[in-house]
C-alpha cells in the first residue's frame, strides 16, 4: 500500500530543500516527523507538513497500518521561478530570482 501528498509552488528553494529530503527517506514515519520539527529550515517545515498530508491520505485507506508507514520517497522538483529587479547602483538593475518547488511525499507500508 502507497500514499501521497503534493504541494505545489511552494516558495521554497530547490537545493536547499533537497538536502532536508535526504535526511528523512527510508525512516519510518515517526522518526521522520521527529527530525523534520528539530530541523531549522524553512524547507523542513514545509516538508513536514506535506508528510503529515500524506500520513491523513494513508488513514483513509481501509485496512492500512498508520504505524507501519516508511517515507518511501521525497521529490523536490523544481517550479517556475519568478522573475524580479533591484535596483542597484548607477541606474543600473539586477535580477533577482525567486525560486519555488514541488514537493511530493510517497508513504510505503513495511
Amino acid at each position: 500500500m502507497q500514499a501521497q501528498a503534493t504541494a505545489k509552488f511552494v516558495r521554497v528553494s530547490t537545493r536547499k530543500t533537497r538536502l532536508v529530503a535526504k535526511n528523512v527517506v527510508g525512516l519510518p514515519v515517526e522518526d521522520a516527523v521527529n527530525i523534520l520539527k528539530f530541523t531549522p529550515n524553512k524547507g523542513a517545515a514545509v516538508i513536514n507538513k506535506v508528510l503529515h498530508s500524506a500520513i491523513a491520505n494513508a488513514e483513509q485507506v481501509p485496512g492500512s497500518d498508520v504505524d507501519a508507514l516508511v517515507v518511501k520517497q521525497v521529490i523536490v522538483n523544481e517550479g517556475p521561478t519568478w522573475k524580479r529587479f533591484m535596483p542597484r547602483a548607477q541606474g543600473r538593475a539586477t535580477r533577482i530570482l525567486k525560486r519555488t518547488s514541488h514537493i511530493t511525499v510517497i508513504l510505503e507500508e513495511s
